[in-house]
């Protein structure tokens, strides 16, 4: 029982351990197994620089950077490091944010606010375009429009051009893409929203620290920064493939006119006036101290041997899902992804068979004509796991041939083919996640509830993991907390 607030206080020693304790039910964020939601430099000694660092800035407030020089100067070099990595020039500026869904929803509302003469301004992304446009789209009330990927996964120029309207503020493209690792065709795309004189937005978030150290490394990957004309943001995060402590973005803009509407300012109260160059206000300059502890650390040229090793393990992981039957490659591995589809298996299944052998990896939903498949973010700490993923591979494969499809009990799939995102109600979440083993907390074996959102309508999936989350996320009657391991995988993607 976790208990945040007992009558005495706790010993720190106490407290260190029983936080400790809490940890070993996390999957492992070092050691070249987790391909998902962390990202490992295997570089000895850098954590501990980054909790220094972080410790020295932790109680400095970003909220007024004229009482906090010190939050000034770091943000000015993070920013100043990110716009020379992507090519910028004198004119570029930027802002620190807390991540890339707090950049990108930045971007459109720097676009949106530059165009408030529209009554419904309008979005332009590819369907492989992060799920943040969306949630950005959502919150600041900007009309979406989704343009449907070529075979090549990649976002299609001719059909980008074809929706951009008199009220589209907004054209984005990734580079490259977080599900399939492919970099959208930037140029041509760039040059679309030019010619109609709109904003138009690179996603790197993802791999945009790492895409220039593999393009020196000589992979043939097109050019997607700020060289690129036509190009007007871009947005990179630190806490990927700069390998920062969570959670540090940067977003870049081409020239200070384009950042302006990013702002937030009010004096309309009787307290301080307002002014915000992101969401929040308060925030802490630790995240800022340990990045930049990191960059400085790292430096370029530990950044172009960190991109080579990882380029050499997505070669090798490649391999081995090309000498693996009943697997295959789904999209091209140029990047830092590799993502694999199932022929003759069931993927959720494989994906299980995988994390009983220590490799948890993150398997995707069927999207359109797109087919299940798993996707493996690679980092630089892969490199010393990578031979070892060939053999255990064939093994799961072979033991997800024998084991067959999940099991999904008829009545359970009858029930879910009659549900509508209206029918799901808390009670219907405790039941389902009962029915599914979930009720203990064990999120070990993951097939079943998989196979069930895979064939669920995406309305539906939003609505029944919704609820699931919502039923983890609550204290106990007694305001006490058991200890309960995070949801992962699928289930809170």
């Amino acid at each position: 029982m976790l208990e945040a607030l007992p009558e005495k206080g706790v010993p720190g020693e106490q407290i260190l351990a029983e936080l400790s304790e809490l940890r070993s039910a996390d999957l492992p964020t070092h050691g070249g197994r987790l391909f998902a939601y962390v990202y490992d430099p295997a570089l000895d000694g850098l954590d501990e620089l980054a909790r220094q660092a972080h410790a020295i800035s932790a109680h400095v407030n970003g909220l007024d950077p004229t009482a906090f020089p010190s939050l000034l100067a770091m943000e000015n070099a993070l920013v100043g490091a990110a716009a020379r990595l992507l090519n910028g020039d004198g004119g570029t500026v930027g802002s620190v944010t807390s991540g890339g869904t707090e950049s990108l929803i930045l971007a459109v509302k720097a676009a949106r606010d530059s165009r408030p003469e529209l009554a419904t301004p309008r979005l332009v992304v590819p369907s492989t375009a992060h799920a943040a446009f969306a949630k950005a789209a959502h919150y600041l009330r900007v009309a979406l429009d989704v343009v449907p990927v070529g075979a090549d996964l990649r976002a299609d120029p001719a059909a980008t051009r074809q929706m951009i309207g008199e009220d589209t503020v907004l054209v984005a493209a990734s580079a490259p893409s977080y599900a399939h690792g492919v970099v959208d065709p930037i140029p041509e795309l760039a040059a679309i929203a030019a010619e109609r004189g709109v904003r138009f937005h690179v996603d790197a978030c993802f791999g945009g620290w790492v895409l220039p150290y593999l393009r020196r490394l000589g992979a043939d990957l097109p050019a997607f920064d700020l060289a690129v004309p036509g190009v007007t943001s871009i947005s990179v995060d630190l806490h990927k493939y700069a390998y920062a402590p969570k959670g540090v973005s940067v977003l870049l803009h081409r020239d200070e006119a384009l950042r302006l509407p990013q702002y937030f300012a009010y004096a309309g109260w009787p307290g301080y006036t307002m002014i915000n160059p992101i969401v929040s206000s308060t925030r802490s300059g630790g995240p800022i101290a340990a990045a930049l502890a990191t960059l400085r650390h790292i430096g370029d040229a530990g950044y172009l041997e960190l991109a080579a090793r990882t380029r050499d393990a997505v070669a090798t992981l490649a391999e081995a899902v090309n000498q693996t039957d009943g697997i295959r490659l789904f999209a091209p591995p140029e990047t830092s992804v590799v993502c694999l589809a199932a022929e003759g298996v069931d993927l959720f299944v494989l994906a299980d068979e995988l994390a009983a052998r220590g490799w948890h990896t993150q398997p995707q939903m069927a999207y359109g004509e797109m087919p299940a498949t798993i996707h493996l973010t690679v980092t630089a700490a892969v490199a010393g796991t990578a031979t070892d993923f060939a053999p255990d591979l064939a093994e799961a494969v072979a033991a997800a041939r024998s084991k067959g499809p999940a099991d999904l009990p008829a009545p359970l799939l009858e029930a879910a083919a009659a549900l509508t995102p209206e029918l799901v109600t808390p009670e219907l979440i405790a039941g389902l996640a009962e029915g599914l083993g979930l009720g203990g907390g064990d999120f070990t074996r993951m097939a079943a509830v998989n196979s069930l959102l895979n064939v669920a309508p995406p309305a539906l999936r939003e609505a029944l993991l919704t609820g699931f989350l919502s039923l983890l996320q609550r204290p106990a009657a007694n305001g006490r907390q058991d200890q309960a391991a995070a949801a992962p995988n699928s289930v809170t993607e």
